[in-house]
């Protein structure tokens, strides 16, 4: 009998930025950032539209200066999809995005100023139904929050997060999404783990700082899924010190390994070993890339043992092993057709168009 543990989602209020929800259960969203000066509007557009395409649901951008903010109306006019503004420091570059236009406000308590500044920002973004985003991390905690915790403790994080919440909802202002990143997994895990005891407020999940891609990548996934296995996170963002082009992708595979995301083909493979007597390597790399784009939920096998390819391949709905010049294909694990090992490639493609009811890209 096949025993299924779902990870049970933590409940949380719903914020709408644009036609994307935010919590509430609704699929987790990816964010990825730009890295170009805002001051160029032509390689901002080009940029966010180019993190769209390659799978973001939501876009950030900085607004450095008072310079950058005199061009986010130009920004916001050839951008119709969701645009959010990163501030630092200077509260009324946050008063220009939300007379842009920009769909959200993502500022940080620690550097934002005084309370009053902060008054002013969510006075505006009511008036606007602009959501905030409140974005605690080790570089932006209030002095004296530092003081009594030091940079890296989750207590802390917890408390200063709080503590901006409670300004906003003094205003009658709920429209709110928290993040409590650290560049440390582990401060991380436990700062979401507090919070979400004290709120219902969506959250945004990530680990500040990873790293280049190889090893940001490796911390990302393992921070990040900790804390999606756990139930918590509504939206995620993986912090690359690399072109952000690679952040979304790395991203959606974070949510498919966590079994929180349910589109997309997922291929799996053997390590390979000494039984492995196929190219393996070239032939995973050949079909995961010609099968990228199906939107269809359905888990394909590339095994390189003939021996123990059937039974590997169980948990998969198709797939393939061989070795030694012969090959089969495998469907919910038993064997449905024997063949050359030469013919194996084209039989898969096949059979993933046959059951998904869509077009491989054989061209690759």
């Amino acid at each position: 009998m096949k025993l299924d543990y779902p990870v049970t989602r933590r409940k949380s209020k719903v914020v709408k930025i644009q036609e994307v929800l935010i919590g509430g259960g609704f699929p987790i969203a990816v964010q990825s950032m730009t890295t170009a000066d805002t001051r160029d509007v032509e390689t901002s557009v080009k940029q966010i539209n180019a993190l769209y395409d390659s799978g973001c649901d939501l876009v950030r951008i900085s607004v450095l200066n008072h310079d950058a903010g005199d061009h986010l109306k130009e920004i916001r006019k050839r951008v119709s999809k969701p645009i959010i503004a990163d501030i630092h420091f200077q509260y009324k570059l946050a008063l220009k995005a939300i007379d842009a236009g920009f769909d959200k406000i993502r500022i940080n308590p620690g550097n934002i100023g005084a309370e009053w500044k902060v008054r002013e920002v969510t006075k505006a973004a009511k008036e606007r139904y602009v959501p905030i985003r409140i974005g605690v991390n080790s570089g932006s905690l209030p002095e004296d929050i530092l003081k009594k915790y030091g940079p890296d403790n989750p207590e802390g994080f917890v408390e200063a997060a709080m503590r901006e919440i409670a300004i906003l909802e003094d205003m009658d202002f709920t429209n709110i999404i928290i993040s409590v990143k650290s560049t440390s997994t582990n401060t991380a895990f436990w700062a979401y783990q507090m919070l979400a005891e004290k709120c219902d407020y969506p959250f945004h999940v990530g680990i500040t700082e990873a790293g280049t891609l190889k090893t940001g990548t490796v911390k990302s996934a393992v921070g990040i899924g900790a804390i999606l296995m756990s139930g918590i996170g509504d939206t995620i963002r993986v912090s690359l010190t690399a072109d952000p082009i690679h952040e979304a992708g790395v991203a959606h595979q974070i949510i498919k390994s966590c079994a929180l995301h349910q589109e997309g083909l997922e291929v799996i493979a053997c390590p390979t070993c000494g039984r492995c007597q196929i190219d393996m390597i070239p032939l995973t790399e050949r079909i995961e890339a010609k099968t990228k784009h199906i939107k269809a939920p359905i888990k394909v096998a590339v095994m390189g043992c003939a021996v123990n390819g059937p039974g590997e391949a169980a948990a998969a709905d198709v797939g393939i092993a061989g070795g030694d010049g012969k090959g089969m294909l495998i469907k919910k694990g038993k064997i449905v057709k024997l063949m050359t090992e030469d013919e194996m490639e084209e039989a898969l493609l096949d059979e993933i168009e046959e059951m998904t009811g869509e077009k491989v890209n054989r061209t690759i």
